[in-house]
């Protein structure tokens, strides 16, 4: 009678920002005791959180490297992106498994958080109804961010606000102006959007560029101040709330007046400081 293989366990492991000092006790030692640890990167390209973890890997643990297939070369709205990030996933999650149900246990880190827009969740939603998982929370790259920076972001009653900067450019009028504080994610090509976006809105003024925060490449500067549209797809822009904080300049604490007609020509209404 042959042994029966016991099942092994999916372990979603945040990393943090980028700092590998940020990473938590129990994501260090989820590391050291699997038997794979799986990533994710661009296909060619170095893995960031491979990178964020390297010193904590043990001799011999096998690696299983995740290649998207795309990235920003295709509109996430189109057919063929979503059929290629389908495969791929199905894919991952199939090589996964493999090894599950072998008995081993499988760390699949994540930058920042597994379930705040990691691609984890897409492993997560796969195989959690067949195998025990486990998801240890990371410092998500925002709050990395804005803690590089000093910079409090939100008190009180101050509504904060996340956006990707894929949305439109009048849905991110719309949200910045409603919002007391806000970050936007997945800057990249969209800054010059995102630009106009802020500039409409009234938080132009206040706005925070950061980009690689926490780590040896972070840059942190007033987005006013940059002037070109050069930006990683990870950069995020920063817009502080607690406007009466003490010590706020006129500038952060006021805002700049909205484009009204700008916004009227584009189909948006007008946003303002509140």
């Amino acid at each position: 009678m042959s042994a029966t293989v016991r099942a092994g366990k999916l372990i979603g492991v945040g990393v943090g920002p980028g700092d590998p000092e940020l990473m938590t006790v129990k994501a260090t030692r989820a590391l050291q005791q699997a038997d794979v640890i799986a990533y994710f990167a661009k296909a060619g390209n170095p893995s960031h959180s491979r990178a964020t973890i390297e010193q904590y890997l043990r001799v011999g643990i096998i690696e299983l490297p995740l290649a998207y297939p795309v990235t920003t070369e295709l509109l996430k709205c189109t057919a063929d992106y979503r059929e290629a990030l389908e495969s791929f996933y199905a894919r991952a999650a199939a090589d996964i498994a493999g090894h599950l149900e072998a008995g081993r246990v499988v760390a699949v880190v994540c930058e920042g958080d597994p379930l705040f827009y990691g691609s984890y969740m897409h492993l997560h939603a796969r195989l959690a109804p067949r195998f025990a998982t486990e998801v240890i929370a990371g410092v998500t790259g925002m709050s990395g961010c804005w803690s590089a920076a000093a910079m409090p972001i939100a008190q009180g009653d101050d509504v904060f606000t996340v956006l990707p900067a894929t949305l439109p450019e009048s849905e991110l009028v719309r949200r910045l102006a409603e919002a007391d504080a806000a970050v936007v994610m997945k800057v990249g090509q969209h800054l010059p959007k995102l630009r106009r976006a802020l500039a409409r809105s009234g938080r132009l003024p206040r706005a925070f560029y950061v980009e690689r925060g926490t780590m040896a490449e972070e840059k942190i500067v007033p987005l006013a101040d940059k002037r070109d549209d050069d930006a990683p797809y990870f950069a995020v822009v920063l817009v502080p709330g607690w406007e009466k904080r003490p010590g706020a300049t006129t500038g952060a604490n006021t805002g700049a007046k909205p484009e009204a007609a700008h916004a009227a020509e584009q189909g948006a209404e007008p946003g303002g400081e509140r």
